[in-house]
């Protein structure tokens, strides 16, 4: 349907008085900026209007009432005031009255009425039923005595930063919607569903799973990334609190997606009302490696090195995801900074959208012809490992070592494309510590993923000085397929992993 206006701001009368009365009001500020990006969202002016005559003694307008019909979208600004507000509330119940005659109030999953949360509110009752539904902006931070401030420049540049990030959000998601509007002909919803990819735009949709507190500013960040990329994110709506509940619509959410990505934190996190007394956390991992066993659902778990936490059951699941192959399932456990995780979940969406042809084998000439060995090694270990790689080019093989310099996200792809077209692998374990060994590993864990049912015909770790605890236990433990290299190299040593490569298979 068209509509004549694109936006209407509904407020209270106070949330706009400016704090210094020479500048402009919050609300002010928010229309004007509101207006702008979307604008350049959308490539042309939008047409963004409010009611700025209000007054406390005002009588309710049915003028504005007429508009709603005219209206494509509601941006309320949520505050105490509003929410007490018999004008306010009004406002909102009468747009979704005229957004049920005119499409509905939620339009291909996303809701017509969008809540900007200016400051904290004890509850949404007064609002209509199905405005609670839908997740908020939240448009204030907590201070260290966990009292909120608004996201005004007056506090800072930082406030100022954030305050422009969440905008430009907002904005981004209201441009989608409105394009969804002004198409006649919908979408088609079933489809989505199930094939979790998005029809409008071709693009795979992505489960960003709940997170705790200290994880919330890096979520927002990726949310935020990902939409103005094109990709929808979910969920869309708040999730119930009762545990029951939340199971079965993340089960629904999930089967729509391709990609679920979740953000471990040293928080517990907000644990649902059932028997369980899991967190939201530790809830939604479960179910998204359930469904990854059922789907081709890709799974990305960001786990940042060094992080512990304070309360025993965190703890507790931060260790089991380091070596809990069920809790790991189907996932790439990235331990290093937000760019690595966002450059992990490009690439497995890249891999999603342009799926890699398959491999075309050639004919072996002889023993080990055109065999490729990837040899991973960290770059302090790079000419340590000369000796070994002149032995392996030698023997007929070829070798490959990773990408160490250049764009994060490049790195990794270049390295992945290394995992999926080697033949054998060796994992160089000497200036490498714990943590570095156990993310390759976790890495190699994912290797059927990138290979399309094709295994490696070796799989060795090499391990090399310094002598350390880990690499003892891998000796003691009888850990298969290692070569010893703690007193040097010798050619005898790597004769096991090309009898490997030779008979096409070993210990995996």
């Amino acid at each position: 349907m068209k509509f004549e206006k694109d936006i209407f701001i509904s407020y209270a009368h106070i949330d706009n008085k400016p704090l210094p009365p020479d500048q402009i009001g919050w609300i002010t500020r928010f229309h004007e900026s509101l207006e702008a990006f979307v604008s350049m969202r959308m490539g042309g002016k939008v047409k963004i209007w409010r009611d700025s005559k209000l007054k406390g003694n005002d009588i309710f307008s049915d003028e504005i009432v007429e508009q709603f019909r005219n209206t494509a979208i509601l941006v309320s600004i949520l505050t105490p005031r509003y929410v007490h507000s018999d004008w306010c509330s009004k406002e909102m119940r009468e747009f979704c009255a005229a957004a049920e005659q005119t499409g509905g109030v939620i339009v291909d999953h996303k809701s017509r009425v969008i809540k900007v949360i200016k400051t904290p509110i004890d509850s949404e009752e007064p609002l209509p039923e199905v405005t609670k539904q839908v997740l908020g902006y939240q448009f204030y931070q907590l201070d260290d005595q966990q009292s909120p401030l608004e996201l005004d420049p007056a506090y800072g540049s930082e406030f100022a930063q954030a305050y422009n990030r969440k905008v430009s959000q907002l904005a981004w998601d209201i441009k989608q919607l409105l394009e969804r509007l002004r198409k006649s002909n919908g979408s088609d919803e079933s489809a989505e569903a199930a094939t979790g990819i998005s029809t409008q735009r071709g693009k795979p949709t992505i489960f960003l799973a709940e997170c705790s507190y200290d994880r919330a500013e890096e979520r927002e960040k990726i949310e935020t990334e990902f939409k103005i990329s094109g990709y929808d994110v979910l969920p869309d709506r708040p999730l119930p609190k009762v545990e029951a509940q939340q199971v079965a619509e993340v089960k629904q959410l999930l089967a729509r997606c391709k990609v679920s990505v979740h953000l471990i934190g040293s928080s517990y996190g907000s644990v649902p009302d059932g028997p369980s007394r899991k967190s939201n956390v530790v809830l939604q991992n479960e179910l998204a490696a359930a469904r990854c066993r059922d789907s081709d659902l890709v799974r990305v778990i960001w786990l940042p090195d060094g992080t512990t936490s304070e309360h025993p059951p965190q703890q507790a699941f931060i260790e089991a995801l380091h070596c809990d192959a069920e809790l790991q399932f189907g996932a790439d456990l990235i331990t290093s900074d937000l760019e690595h995780l966002k450059g992990a979940i490009h690439s497995r969406l890249e891999q999603i959208e342009k799926p890699q042809q398959p491999r075309i084998e050639v004919a072996d000439t002889g023993p080990a012809a055109s065999q490729c060995v990837y040899l991973i090694c960290t770059s302090e270990d790079r000419k340590t490992t000369v000796p070994l790689r002149k032995a392996l080019i030698k023997n007929g093989l070829s070798v490959d070592i990773p990408a160490f310099e250049g764009d994060a996200s490049e790195v990794r792809k270049a390295n992945e494309r290394l995992l999926s077209s080697c033949d054998a692998v060796i994992v160089f374990y000497g200036a490498g510590d714990e943590a570095w060994k156990r993310s390759i590993d976790n890495d190699l864990a994912k290797i059927p993923s990138y290979r399309s049912g094709r295994p490696l015909k070796a799989k060795f770790c090499y391990l090399a000085p310094p002598r350390t605890g880990d690499k003892d236990d891998h000796i003691d433990m009888e850990v298969p397929s290692l070569i010893d290299g703690f007193d040097g190299f010798s050619e005898a040593s790597i004769t096991p992993f090309l009898e490997a490569v030779r008979a096409g298979g070993s210990a995996q």
